[in-house]
């Protein structure tokens, strides 16, 4: 199994509903909810479970939430859900949105009741405990203060594999800076859907060369891979190939079926990016 094909799901002839047409939900079903192991996406870049070389936590925004109240009036709501990165599984976001769908029709006694069985059913499905809150991070009023590397006059011909030989750094300059750029893509290994993101890098260490970090980022293009393990990929391959001190990525990516995820991976004490939402979300 390798990096591009991290799971069976995808694969022709499986019996798992997932890349499948699947019917509305018409109630609440936490069965809906589908676990895919980190381990799959983990193993193949040398990373080991029981020693991460990162933190960080998976943020997703939830835009299409709704139930009835114990009388039968609609409510809707927006949330945020919080995964740990050291939760054993990531949450399949086709199976989040049925999930989140099942709600639909079914009558709950109170909001409360909402969360407290969310909080519940995703905890059960990631193996650790998942933080859900109603509610969005604010809209950022203007992009990352970071140095945005779209703009570098490059030629580009290779669009996938990812290619960490790209990325390098030069020891004789450390650097404290952030980069970004809005051109990282994937597809998704489930559906073959495109995934976009803009990519947040923050660091101390030997300073990137621009230029080969835009062409390593585009070498994703063609890449099938979760979002979460496109970011962890991107952080271990920096680490591996410039070694920084410190280091922070984070993706934002935009939103599909009425849910986003915004990925982050750092090294310990590194500290966590202030949540919010980018203007594509």
């Amino acid at each position: 199994m390798t990096a591009s094909d991290p799971t069976a799901a995808a694969r022709p002839g499986s019996d798992l509903p997932l890349g499948r047409s699947v019917a509305y939900p018409r109630s609440y079903d936490a069965s809906l909810l589908f676990p895919i192991a980190r381990a799959l996406g983990r193993a193949p870049l040398g990373v080991d479970a029981d020693a991460l070389p990162f933190v960080g936590n998976d943020r997703w925004h939830a835009y299409e939430l709704g139930w009835l109240d114990g009388r039968g009036k609609p409510r809707v709501a927006t949330a945020t859900i919080t995964v740990p990165a050291s939760s054993p599984h990531l949450i399949e976001s086709k199976s989040l949105k049925l999930y989140l769908n099942s709600f639909n029709a079914t009558a709950f006694p109170s909001d409360e009741a909402v969360l407290t069985r969310m909080v519940a059913d995703l905890s059960r499905v990631a193996g650790s405990a998942v933080e859900v809150a109603f509610g969005l991070p604010a809209m950022d009023a203007a992009v990352d203060d970071g140095i945005l590397i779209d703009t570098l006059d490059i030629a580009v011909d290779h669009y996938g594999p990812p290619e960490p030989a790209f990325i390098a750094a030069d020891p004789a300059q450390v650097v404290t800076e952030t980069l970004t750029s809005e051109l990282l893509k994937s597809n998704c290994p489930v559906t073959g859907q495109p995934d976009w993101a803009r990519l947040v890098v923050r660091y101390h260490g030997p300073q990137l060369d621009r230029a080969g970090l835009l062409r390593y980022l585009v070498s994703f293009r063609d890449h099938a891979g979760f979002h979460e393990q496109c970011v962890e990929q991107v952080f271990c391959d920096l680490m591996r190939q410039a070694g920084p001190k410190q280091l922070s990525v984070e993706a934002r990516y935009t939103r599909r079926g009425g849910l986003d995820i915004n990925p982050w991976r750092a090294t310990p004490g590194c500290p966590a990016p202030q949540p919010g939402r980018d203007l594509r979300q």
